[in-house]
């Protein structure tokens, strides 16, 4: 039998490849939905012989291919050096591992924390970093939604009691942070995305299929999508009661100013 592991991790934000690439001294550009395959011992680009790889995504999923701890370790302290971006990131909490299993004498099986099939195919191995490289991405995600309905709750637990004190500044940076979850879900994970090999490749296809369905990459990014549009009605909610509370103010200064000018005309000499 023949295994593989696999542990993924999230970076706190975007990854460049290709700014990477230049700091690495690789020739070859990236593109978006393309995956960077690095030896993680000497940082070059992996090749088939390399038992030990790393994938790093556009959307700040790595993905260590049979690397031990402490070889992930120092990986990851000294992959900051060529990224700014990733620089004072040493605590990854999103993660997730799996493992492949290569055994001719057994049925194809592929559940939550392993995938068992009778014969190896290069494919397997992607589709499988791509799958939990989408998951861990996803955590991340998940985990900011859940602060911003909690400062949300805040804000409704305020407005019961008849308070609204949230700057325009602070609406536009919640706005624009609920914005985001959506933009970073479609655009740079790829949710709704499958590899090109799948459309060439029976098994490759149903392995991404049934991964995808296990670690439920598109119910997760439904519920992503479900709470942002429910946080942009709360926002324009709030951004409804400011407007119509400065309007408010604003009126009743220049009924004061009104009334002013009316006295000092009344006992004008």
């Amino acid at each position: 039998m023949e295994l593989f592991t696999f542990k993924a991790f999230a970076f706190g934000g975007e990854l460049d490849l290709n700014r990477l690439a230049v700091k690495l001294g690789l020739s070859r550009k990236y593109r978006w939905e393309e995956p960077m395959k690095l030896n993680p011992v000497t940082f070059a680009l992996a090749t088939g012989n390399d038992e030990e790889r790393v994938y790093l995504y556009y959307f700040g999923g790595v993905v260590f291919l049979n690397c031990s701890g402490d070889l992930i370790a120092r990986f990851l302290d000294s992959i900051p050096q060529y990224a700014e971006s990733l620089k004072g990131q040493i605590q990854l909490p999103y993660r997730e591992e799996y493992r492949l299993e290569i055994d001719p004498a057994r049925e194809p099986a592929i559940v939550n924390d392993r995938a068992v099939m009778p014969r190896y195919n290069l494919a397997f191995l992607d589709i499988i970093c791509f799958v939990i490289a989408k998951s861990v991405a996803l955590e991340r995600i998940e985990e900011r939604v859940d602060m911003v309905f909690d400062e949300v709750e805040g804000l409704i637990a305020n407005l019961g009691k008849g308070k609204l004190e949230l700057p325009d500044r602070d609406m536009a940076r919640l706005a624009s942070s609920i914005l985001s979850f959506k933009f970073t879900s479609i655009a740079h994970i790829m949710v709704l995305d499958k590899p090109d090999i799948t459309w060439d490749n029976s098994e490759a296809d149903r392995l991404y299929t049934t991964m995808a369905s296990l670690f439920e990459l598109s119910q997760r990014y439904l519920e992503i999508k479900h709470k942002s549009e429910t946080l942009l009605d709360m926002t324009d909610v709030f951004t409804s009661l400011s407007h119509a509370r400065r309007s408010a103010r604003l009126e009743w200064i220049i009924i004061v100013l009104i009334a002013i000018e009316i006295v000092l005309y009344i006992w004008k000499p």
